[in-house]
This record gives structure tokens, C-alpha cells and sequence, in this order.
């Protein structure tokens, strides 16, 4: 018998960076039934519970959590990603229309909603049926990504399901969306960074704000143990997998050199923290307290 009602689970963290408003919105969350796949393909059963445990963790399956970000700066409120699209309240996910309320926003005030990458869980929410879920809003997203998946050039054969999913939502918004590159600004202090390699031109957003940073990674990496600590472990949700273990190496060292605050769309809720070098690994290190400081 399940005896932990969810009813009761934070699902909305709000925070100020410099002059801007953070809030991180759990999306909702899926038990997985097996470590591998996804994680850890080049990693032995053995290796995976030697893992699970001196981490605390159970071997025999994982939480995965979808946590967009919204940031309201300079007068407009940015939506990173969308999740799924609305599901009923039962549901594990599917969430975020819902719990934008709790946050202070209706779907009406998002300005611009930016998208790191073209997965289903960061996509479909997109849409509330045939009615756009954002109605004001205009979209960015990377001129990478958005070419590879209209073309199908370099799009892996397990993804075909994905791209027709983009193909239905992602093209119809063309007219109201702007193409972004490497470096490009969004809005005042929020610039786009390439990360590609979890998919062909997935993006991370850098938001600077009176000497405060945050950087949105989306899918940098998507556990924070199994592809987090083991960044060279095969991932199986890779477009890219070699493509990505350069990204996920450039990134975890660029953030835990410079002590830059993360959010990360599948890290543990709130998705808020840092990395940490130990022990030869990288090592997530949640936020407590600092940005109420």
C-alpha cells in the first residue's frame, strides 16, 4: 500500500536573484523500474549498486522529476521549457499550468517561453489541446535545434516519435519564434549558451543580474548521481552520447570552477544548486538558504 500522499510535496520554489524573481515549478515526477537503461551503460550491475549505495540510493530504480524555471526580469516573465502537456490532477505529470497559479502567474503572463531542447518533456506542455497554453507569448529556441529536427538530419532512429512530436507543436509557432545562436541575449542580462550533445543543438540559458548568475542547463545532465558524478558513463537519453559527454565535462568543470548556481530540469526539487569537485567526481551540492540572504 502507497502511504505518501504527494497532496503534500513542495512543488514551487521562489527566490530573488539580484534583480530578478526565480521560481522553479515542479512539472511532475515518474518512478523508473531500472538504473540502466538509461543511466550507466558502460557500468555493470555490480558497478550501478556500488553506486546506489555509497549515495544512499536504491539500485533498483530512480526518481525522474521535470522541473521548468520561470524568471521574471526587466519587466517581462520567461518560461524555460514547458513539460507535459496538462494531464488531470492524478496524474504524475503534467502540472505546470496548473501550479503556475501558486507561483503568482497565469498563463497570460508569460512573455516568452524558451526552450533548451526538443524532448517530449520539454515540449509538449507547449500546446493545451489545439489552443496554444501561452497565449501572449513568443518563443525562443536554438537555430541548431530547430533545424535538425525540421530536417531530420542527425536525429537518432529511437527519436522518430520525438520528432513527429516536434513536427505537430514546434513548426506551427515558427511566425512568433526567434532563432537563437551560441551568445545570443534573450532579454537584458539572459544570454543563450550552447550545450549540445543531449540533443543536436540543445541550449543553456546564463541569467546575470547585479553580480548574481544562474545558469539554466535543462539536460546538461539528467541524474544527479548516475551522469552527474560519472560524467563519461553512457547515457541512453543522449542524441549524441559522445557529443554529450564533451558537453556534460565543459560544463559541470565551467560551473564548479566559477561556483555558479544551477537549475537543472531533472535534478532533485527544487533543481537549485551548485557542483562540487571530490573525490576524483563531480558532486551535487542542493541550495539552502543562500539566495534568502
Amino acid at each position: 500500500m502507497n502511504i505518501i500522499n504527494d497532496t503534500y510535496r513542495s512543488t514551487i520554489h521562489p527566490f530573488a536573484l539580484g534583480e530578478a524573481v526565480v521560481s522553479t515549478i515542479q512539472d511532475g515526477a515518474h518512478i523508473r523500474d531500472a538504473i540502466n537503461p538509461p543511466f550507466a551503460l558502460d557500468k555493470s550491475d555490480e558497478e550501478i549498486a556500488q553506486i546506489a549505495a555509497s549515495n544512499n540510493l536504491p539500485a533498483h530504480g530512480f526518481e525522474s522529476g521535470y522541473t521548468p524555471t520561470v524568471i521574471r526580469i526587466g519587466g517581462q516573465t520567461i518560461l524555460f521549457d514547458t513539460g507535459f502537456a496538462p494531464l488531470g490532477a492524478d496524474e504524475p505529470a503534467g502540472h505546470l499550468k496548473r501550479r503556475l497559479a501558486h507561483a503568482g502567474y497565469a498563463p497570460k503572463d508569460i512573455d516568452i517561453v524558451a526552450f533548451t531542447h526538443c524532448h517530449p518533456d520539454h515540449i509538449l506542455g507547449v500546446m493545451d489541446g489545439n489552443t496554444p497554453t501561452y497565449p501572449n507569448a513568443r518563443y525562443v529556441i536554438g537555430r541548431k535545434e530547430f533545424d535538425a529536427w525540421s530536417s531530420g538530419e542527425g536525429i537518432p532512429e529511437q527519436r522518430a516519435g520525438t520528432r513527429d512530436i516536434f513536427l505537430k507543436l514546434i513548426p506551427p509557432l515558427a511566425d512568433r519564434m526567434t532563432f537563437l545562436e551560441d551568445g545570443d541575449s534573450v532579454v537584458s542580462g539572459l544570454t543563450a549558451e550552447a550545450a549540445f550533445g543531449h540533443s543536436p543543438g540543445h541550449m543553456m540559458y546564463r541569467l546575470e543580474s547585479r553580480g548574481k548568475s544562474l545558469l539554466i542547463w535543462g539536460d546538461v545532465t539528467n541524474h544527479f548521481v548516475f551522469s552527474l558524478q560519472y560524467p563519461d558513463s553512457l547515457v541512453g537519453f543522449d542524441d549524441d552520447k559522445d557529443l554529450a559527454i564533451q558537453t556534460r565535462n565543459r560544463v559541470l568543470d565551467m560551473v564548479a570552477t566559477d561556483g555558479l548556481m544551477v537549475s537543472g530540469f531533472h535534478m532533485p526539487f527544487p533543481s537549485i544548486g551548485y557542483v562540487e569537485r571530490t573525490d576524483g567526481h563531480f558532486r551535487w551540492t542542493p541550495a539552502t538558504y543562500q539566495a534568502r540572504m
